[in-house]
């Protein structure tokens, strides 16, 4: 993460010069070597500095964005980015599953893998392997992947053309298109639009790593620490259910969603939900079985929906507030901010609930009741910030 947040933005300006394409093909390539030493690594250092280069050239997430929103007619830029948070979700299902049945194979499989093989030396390979093969069909694909960053040459035409015939025979997303670009290509910092955005996606995704890093050691805690005491495999499963969810969700209900409510509004509503959501988990704490795992599913699955909704519009309003050809240095700008964001969450929600852990006979907000309202005030300034003069949407 680290890694990655500082150099997203150079990527995103890297793509915005020569192509999408070739900074896609870059990333998944060296996404495959490091990935791989990753799984070679004999010493902690080598291990630390993989993952730092893995996360320093991965330029990806900021490109595929523009990708995304350039290969789609407006009317269906709501469901292509869904379908990069969709894809997100199935690698939260899909990788920790492979970890966790691949890792330490002459263990687990010694019949397959015995002793005195390869494995044996490097337990954790088997599982880097598998996800570096998986890198290797998708950059062969990638053979197939069209280039979508073009200009359109409107002064020439100009030279030849008056304005009225121009107007008249180009296409009206050119036009649009040439519009946005006049008035955001001064600079990135300057556009207020697009900037309140990456704010906005900056809370939320803070807001999601301290429920992420809270919600599991909240469920492991006692009881008399307001906790829900469960094993870890519980709390797995919870986990596993809500990535599926998402899944769901994003590919079949959020693109209708938002078509009929438009980004801002949905937004909105998800967020009060969240709220509101986020004040029955201490009671949650009361429950007992069937109840409390039926209750717990449904809050988690509900609060990771609102999280990624809100999320996926900040996607639709960050990429609707510049041209093409800023379009992926905006969101390599988005990533930067939104690394810095989730690597601050973390900690500070891990000081927080060791905090709160020493105030279960306060007479008010015990314990986990003080967790979840500070979470509460993050999300209420969310809230906040998708109203004017805070948030502006281009028109």
């Amino acid at each position: 993460m680290f890694g990655r947040a500082l150099t997203s933005t150079l990527w995103g300006i890297l793509a915005d010069r020569i192509g999408r394409k070739p900074v896609i093909v870059i990333g998944i390539f060296t996404g495959l070597v490091f990935n791989t030493l990753f799984g070679l690594s004999v010493h902690y250092w080598m291990a630390i500095a993989t993952r730092f280069l893995l996360g320093s050239f991965n330029g990806l997430l900021g490109p595929i964005r523009a990708y995304v929103v350039e290969v789609c007619r407006h009317e269906h830029q709501a469901i292509g980015l869904s379908l990069v948070s969709t894809a997100w979700a199935m690698g939260l299902i899909i990788g920790p599953a492979i970890g966790g049945y691949l890792a330490q194979p002459t263990e687990k499989y010694p019949k397959l893998f015995p002793a005195n093989s390869l494995f044996k030396r490097f337990p954790y390979f088997l599982t880097s392997f598998c996800i570096s093969v998986f890198y290797f069909i998708v950059l062969i694909s990638c053979i197939w992947l069209p280039e979508t960053l073009h200009s359109h040459e409107f002064e020439s035409k100009k030279d030849q053309l008056n304005e009225s015939l121009i107007e008249h025979l180009a296409d009206p997303e050119d036009l649009v298109e040439q519009t946005l670009s006049s008035t955001t290509n001064k600079s990135i910092l300057k556009n207020w639009p697009l900037m309140s955005a990456i704010v906005l996606f900056c809370i939320v995704s803070f807001d999601d790593m301290a429920y992420t890093e809270m919600f599991p050691l909240w469920a492991k805690s006692e009881r008399r620490l307001g906790g829900l005491d469960l094993p870890s495999d519980d709390v797995g499963q919870v986990l596993a259910i809500t990535g599926v969810t998402i899944l769901l969700y994003q590919t079949f209900v959020y693109p209708y969603l938002v078509k009929l409510l438009r980004p801002i509004n949905t937004s909105r509503i998800m967020i009060i939900l969240s709220m509101a959501l986020l004040i029955t988990y201490p009671c949650i704490a009361h429950l007992r079985e069937p109840w409390l795992s039926i209750m717990l599913n449904i809050a988690s699955m509900l609060k990771a929906n609102c999280v990624v909704t809100v999320v996926t519009c900040s996607f639709i309003l960050q990429n609707n507030s510049v041209s093409q050809d800023q379009r992926a240095t905006a969101n390599g700008l988005a990533t930067t901010l939104m690394s810095f964001s989730k690597a601050i969450a973390p900690a500070g929600a891990g000081v927080v609930f060791s905090w709160a852990q020493k105030y279960q006979h306060a007479f008010f907000f015990q314990g986990g009741q003080l967790v979840f309202l500070l979470l509460d005030f993050v999300v209420l300034i969310e809230l906040v910030w998708t109203f004017k003069p805070f948030l502006i949407v281009t028109e």
